[in-house]
């Protein structure tokens, strides 16, 4: 098994560590000084950049990114667009448990997804210790992001609005829950140029459910709803209508805009 470089020592990187053998972790500004294999990446949104300037940058391209959010556009500026992204659909509870899956009655072949230089090597790593990953191509991951950015938006969102769990906003609250995703789906896909798969909304909830007693917050405004808000904002200093009117409503109720 390869070892890795990981930047973070949280309820994820130590996971991810526990997985490995011969790991290296590397902690916040802690320059990384590895000289070959993945380094995964396992900071807040608002970390990376940090990250980025402690690697080395003929070691950049090994960077994977397993964040929340819509991280491509940052990706893009920084010449990382191809780097490796995950999609990560499991959980730790608590710093040192083992993770359980991310599997739902809907998807119970698993929902972790990865792609790019490093995809095969991280889902071998999961898949060894008994936990799913798919592999996908850049236009099926694209579609898989979308989705989980979605799903963040909606329920977080929601969840705000109601003071209510992930899990009392799948049950309580699903008409709200099928307006917005519908909303940001069509917007979402207009913006990326991809078609989403039939039943998103039927994907997003079983995923909800599964994590049904998950807080709810706005958090990394920028990365996550912020994404679909510009949306919104650049479509009306075009002077069109807004795409995302619930979506902006609801922001502006809860004192996010």
């Amino acid at each position: 098994m390869q070892d890795w470089t990981i930047v973070g020592g949280g309820r994820v990187g130590q996971a991810l560590a526990d997985m490995g053998e011969h790991d290296t972790v590397v902690r916040r500004n802690q320059k990384v000084e590895t000289s070959d294999g993945p380094i995964i990446v396992c900071t807040r949104n608002d970390d990376l950049q940090a990250v980025v300037d402690s690697t080395p940058p003929d070691r950049r391209k090994d960077l994977v990114f397993i964040q929340n959010g819509m991280l491509q556009p940052w990706l893009d500026e920084r010449g990382l667009g191809d780097n490796t992204q995950v999609l990560v659909y499991f959980a730790v509870a608590k710093k040192g448990e083992k993770p359980s899956d991310g599997k739902t009655d809907v998807n119970p072949e698993g929902l972790t997804a990865a792609n790019g230089k490093h995809a095969e090597a991280f889902a071998a790593r999961l898949h060894a210790n008994g936990l799913s990953c798919k592999v996908l191509d850049k236009d099926d991951y694209k579609k898989s992001m979308l989705e989980k950015l979605i799903w963040i938006s909606a329920f977080m969102l929601i969840g705000a609005l109601h003071k209510a769990s992930v899990g009392e906003v799948e049950k309580n609250h699903k008409d709200e829950v099928n307006v917005l995703i519908t909303e940001l789906a069509d917007v979402g896909s207009k913006e990326l140029g991809v078609q989403l798969d039939p039943g998103v909304t039927e994907r997003l909830c079983a995923y909800a459910r599964s994590v049904a007693h998950f807080p709810t917050a706005i958090k990394e405004f920028d990365w996550r709803n912020g994404w679909f808000y510009g949306i919104s904002q650049r479509g009306l200093a075009a002077g069109k209508a807004d795409p995302c009117p619930q979506h902006t409503a609801w922001l502006k109720q809860v004192g996010a805009v």
